[in-house]
């Protein structure tokens, strides 16, 4: 199993993931139509010409979701029932096609599941940055995970 059970995080432990990725502008075609999202900024190259940014912007549901899915590897792979939530999602960069994005973890909090005792709750926060090391993205996610099968309700199995 890749992914960590709940009992191996620590509040502040740090994940600096190795996976890096560049982006590319069939990455942000095929996101966006496949999400049916038809926005100029990220699909018409003359329209983003006329923008502030002068070329299509990467889409950020894509940006989103690569910046968490670089960090399942290192983290929840295997291990998790499911995302909660993801909360105070930001972009404070924008994000083009040929930027590379890396991306670190950090744990935030962990709790007891009041009304699932097989499972605990980790609240993640995730930062990316491009190749210049300017944060591109961040967000708090909220995962319900495995206890470790041998401490599955507090005791050794």
């Amino acid at each position: 199993m890749a992914g960590l059970y709940f009992e191996q995080f620590q509040v502040g432990q740090v994940f600096r993931h190795d996976i890096r990725r560049t982006v590319t502008e069939t990455d942000n075609v095929l996101f966006s139509t496949m999400t049916h999202n038809p926005a100029a900024i990220h699909l018409d190259a003359e329209y983003a010409k006329g923008t502030e940014f002068g070329k299509p912007l990467m889409n950020s549901v894509f940006t989103l979701g690569l910046m968490v899915g670089i960090s399942v590897g290192d983290t929840t792979l295997g291990t998790t029932v499911g995302n909660l939530g993801w909360d105070e999602v930001r972009f404070p960069k924008p994000v083009f096609a040929g930027d590379t994005l890396h991306v670190e973890t950090a744990v935030l909090e962990k709790r007891e599941s009041k009304s699932r005792p097989l499972n605990g709750i980790v609240v993640f926060q995730h930062t990316a940055w491009n190749q210049r090391n300017e944060v591109v993205a961040t967000c708090k996610r909220v995962a319900l995970m495995h206890r470790s099968p041998l401490d599955s309700v507090g005791t050794k199995a």
